[in-house]
């Protein structure tokens, strides 16, 4: 018991402000930071498609009002708390929402457009999410980076 216990307080430390190693070119994956938040040390990777494509002002000013308040929220939290970016797909015919967390084993969160929370395709202690959108990755595509993190 004490040794989970102190492996939760140092996941819980390690976390800070953290830098990738991710790049602009269009992937298969991307590294996010986990534990010390170094960028080829101790990284997971999540998927990502092959079809993103920049957002226009147009867009941001026409996305879910709850969308944007999450974002502006987003921008004034700590760093170390901000999650890393929030990514619109098109999923079994619906826009969706993922927000990659800003570290360790938080859940990543896919909401609809009315910030339903649909589930956690990834993240966690196992990496696997909380197993309600096993086909996320599968099924997702014309994805868009609506916010990133600074760095």
């Amino acid at each position: 018991m004490i040794k989970l216990i102190f492996i939760l307080v140092v996941s819980i430390l390690s976390c800070g402000p953290a830098k990738t190693g991710q790049t602009s070119e269009k992937t298969d994956s991307v590294k996010i930071p986990v534990l010390t938040g170094q960028p080829d040390k101790d990284s997971v990777l999540i998927q990502t498609t092959k079809d993103t494509t920049p957002v226009t002002a147009k867009e941001l000013k026409a996305l879910p009002t709850c969308i944007k308040n999450k974002i502006d929220s987003f921008k004034v939290a700590q760093k170390h708390e901000q999650p890393q970016k929030i990514v619109e797909y098109l999923y079994k015919g619906k826009k969706v929402y993922y927000v990659v967390m800003p570290c360790c084993d938080f859940f990543n969160e896919v909401y609809d457009d009315k910030c339903k929370l649909l589930g956690s395709p990834d993240g966690g202690f196992t990496g696997k999410g909380d197993g309600k959108l096993p086909d996320f990755f599968k099924e997702v595509s014309k994805e868009k980076i609506l916010w990133e993190a600074d760095k």
